[in-house]
């Protein structure tokens, strides 16, 4: 899906976490049903790690959550626990931003897939998930 580059705004419910992000003004979103995201309700797109930003004093709002391999990184804000990224599994080199938390008016369409999470590794080899978090991959 092509689309043009945009700064994209967001953050945390009590706004204590905010971030900037250079993504697609269209982006493809992932639901995953894995045990962590099923449960959050988290729609994400996924983005080069050095096209995100945190911002201000962010960072001591956040705490961050593991389990299972540990290469995911669920980052929350202490206190209003919101996910407005992360650092998945599937892209340890990138980072996912739940597209609910992009500030309105930079995000023009947001295309869903599905990411079985409960067959992770078959999942993961069948949906190319891994290029988004590649430049040059038209992210």
């Amino acid at each position: 899906m092509e689309s043009e580059m945009a700064l994209h705004d967001g953050g945390c419910h009590c706004k204590n976490v905010r971030w900037r992000v250079q993504a697609p003004t269209k982006v493809v979103a992932w639901s995953c049903n894995c045990s962590n995201c099923s449960m959050r309700g988290n729609t994400h797109f996924i983005v080069p790690s050095e096209r995100f930003e945190l911002l201000g004093n962010s960072e001591q709002f956040l705490t961050t959550y593991s389990f299972g391999s540990h290469t995911a990184k669920h980052t929350f804000c202490k206190v209003c626990g919101i996910t407005s990224f992360y650092y998945p599994r599937s892209n340890p080199d990138g980072v996912a931003i739940t597209y609910r938390c992009v500030d309105p008016g930079t995000l023009t369409y947001v295309e869903v897939k599905y990411f079985d999470g409960q067959n992770w590794e078959n999942s993961y080899n069948q949906s190319n998930i891994a290029s988004q978090s590649k430049v040059d991959s038209g992210n």
